[in-house]
C-alpha cells in the first residue's frame, strides 16, 4: 500500500523527536566544532610552557606564547564584537556584574574569559605564585598593577610597601601583558571604559589547596616612604589586605566557543 504524505510526515516528526530527546542531555563540549588553528596553538604552547608549581615559564617560551595571544581575535573563542557568543541566549549583557567563563583548565594552568561591563571593575588582587598572560580582546581597560618592593617581607605587617608599575589604559590592539610571581605587576586592577573582553593564561591556576588563593587590596599612594637613593620618578604605595569587596562577586557562564581539542599535541 503506498504511503500517503501525511503518513510521510508523521514518520518524519516522529524521527526527529526522537533523535532530540536522545540528544538532549548531551553537554555541548561533545559537538564536534572546528577549531581555530590560533586557538589550538595556544594550547599546545601552554602545555610547553607552564611546567607546574614553583615553576616560572622560560623566555623563548614566554615570547611564543606572547606572538600567539598577540594574534588572537574574539572569533578564535567564539566571541563577536558586541560581546556575545554565537548563539542566541547567551548575551554578555550590559549594566551585569563581572562575568567569566573557562575555555580549558588542568593542573598546570587554565584559560579564562573575563566580561567586564562598562565601568565594570575586578578589584585589586593578586596572583600568588603565578605567571599570567593577558590579552585584551575587545574594549578599552584602565589597569593598574603593583609589585611588593620587598617580596620575602614578612607579612605580619598590616601595610607593605608596593612600587606601582602601570597605571594606564589599554586598548583592544595593545600587545599580551605578562606578570610574574615577583614582577611584572603581580597585584593589579581592571576598570572598563568600555564593555571589555580579556583572555586569562593563568599558570598554575588559582588553588586553596595548594595556597594560591587569592587576596585582595586597598592602596595607599604614599611617597613619603620611598628610600633615599631610590629613583625619584617611580611611585608607591602602601598597600592594606582586605576582604574581598562586596562588588567582587562573578557570575560563571557556560564556555559556548570552540572547545579545545586536548587529544592533539
Amino acid at each position: 500500500m503506498e504511503i500517503g504524505l501525511a503518513d510521510k510526515v508523521r514518520e518524519r516528526v516522529g524521527y526527529v523527536k526522537r533523535v532530540i530527546a536522545k540528544n538532549r542531555n548531551k553537554p555541548y563540549c561533545r559537538v564536534k566544532r572546528h577549531v581555530p588553528k590560533s586557538l589550538q596553538q595556544l594550547f599546545h604552547s601552554c602545555k610547553q610552557t607552564f611546567k607546574g608549581p614553583e615553576t616560572v615559564p622560560v623566555t623563548q617560551d614566554v615570547h611564543k606564547l606572547c606572538h600567539i595571544l598577540d594574534n588572537m581575535k574574539p572569533e578564535d573563542v567564539g566571541l563577536s564584537r558586541d560581546l556575545q557568543f554565537f548563539k542566541p541566549g547567551n548575551i554578555i549583557k550590559e549594566n551585569q556584574r563581572v562575568t567569566y567563563t573557562t575555555v580549558y583548565k588542568c593542573d598546570n594552568f587554565s584559560v579564562c574569559i573575563f566580561f567586564l561591563p562598562e565601568r565594570g571593575v575586578i578589584p585589586l588582587h593578586n596572583h600568588p605564585g603565578m605567571t599570567v598572560f593577558s590579552k585584551l580582546l575587545l574594549g578599552q581597560m584602565h589597569i593598574k598593577s603593583y609589585d611588593w618592593v620587598d617580596p620575602e617581607a614578612s607579612h605580619s605587617s598590616k601595610l607593605r610597601l608596593a612600587k606601582l608599575k602601570a597605571n594606564k589604559v589599554f586598548t583592544s590592539s595593545c600587545d599580551t601583558s605578562v606578570l610574574y610571581p615577583t614582577t611584572g605587576g603581580n597585584i593589579h586592577e581592571f576598570t572598563a571604559i568600555t564593555p571589555c573582553a580579556v583572555l586569562d593564561v593563568i599558570g598554575p591556576p588559582y588553588s586553596k589547596e595548594d595556597d594560591r588563593d587569592c587576596s585582595y587590596y586597598k592602596d595607599f599612594p604614599n611617597e613619603k616612604e620611598i628610600d633615599e637613593g631610590k629613583d625619584e620618578k617611580d611611585s608607591y604605595a602602601l598597600l592594606e589586605e582586605i576582604e574581598m569587596p562586596e562588588n567582587c562577586q562573578m557570575d560563571g557562564i557556560e564556555y559556548l566557543g570552540p572547545p579545545i581539542d586536548n587529544t592533539v599535541f
